[in-house]
């Protein structure tokens, strides 16, 4: 395994109040030296959740896509507040988007978007134990929720209207650790 690069100089390129770019100056083990640029996290980090209604149904929300322009079936996400551990921040998102909450959540993992050119990481939380709960969220309008079987998961990732890698991701973790095949580090 190769030792990572050095970076020595970071420089901010552009702010658009919500893309923030900068520039990485990095020399590898190698000596070969590049610039490299990447898409600035901002915020505390995000949760995505795989809320299940019971040992074999998951619950789906189909939100607005506006990167693609249309609607996608997915798990319901978030950015996590100030002050908020990730199950605290998992469970709000879960009572905004869903209209549960959850008595049991255990972390399974981080996800990366596009780990080349992005800082962004996710954490996979896996939600169960529900109960109806509603708090009013951020979303322009009411999230469908959609009950879907795990079992049913290679159905799912074939649909047009599915097609986030985070949740498929979340989705094949959460349904390896319930069948034991997982276990989170």
């Amino acid at each position: 395994m190769h030792k990572p690069p050095i970076i020595h100089a970071i420089r901010d390129v552009h702010d658009s109040g919500f893309l923030r770019v900068e520039q990485l100056d990095l020399e590898f083990s190698n000596g070969e030296r590049r610039i490299y640029e990447r898409l600035k996290g901002g915020g505390l980090g995000a949760v995505i959740i795989v809320p299940m209604l019971d040992e074999e149904t998951v619950l789906l929300v189909r939100e607005y896509g506006a990167g693609v322009g249309r609607y996608e079936l997915g798990l319901p996400k978030g950015r996590l507040d100030r002050d908020e551990t990730v199950e605290q921040g998992a469970d709000r998102e879960l009572k905004e988007e869903v209209g549960y909450g959850a008595r049991k959540l255990k972390i399974l993992h981080n996800l990366s978007l596009s780990p080349s050119y992005m800082t962004h990481m996710a954490h996979v939380v896996l939600a169960q134990d529900l109960y109806p709960e509603r708090l009013e969220g951020d979303e322009p309008e009411e999230l469908e929720v959609v009950p879907w079987k795990l079992s049913d998961l290679h159905t799912l990732v074939a649909r047009d209207d599915v097609t986030e890698g985070r949740s498929i991701a979340a989705l094949f973790m959460a349904r390896e650790y319930l069948a034991g095949r997982f276990s989170p580090t």
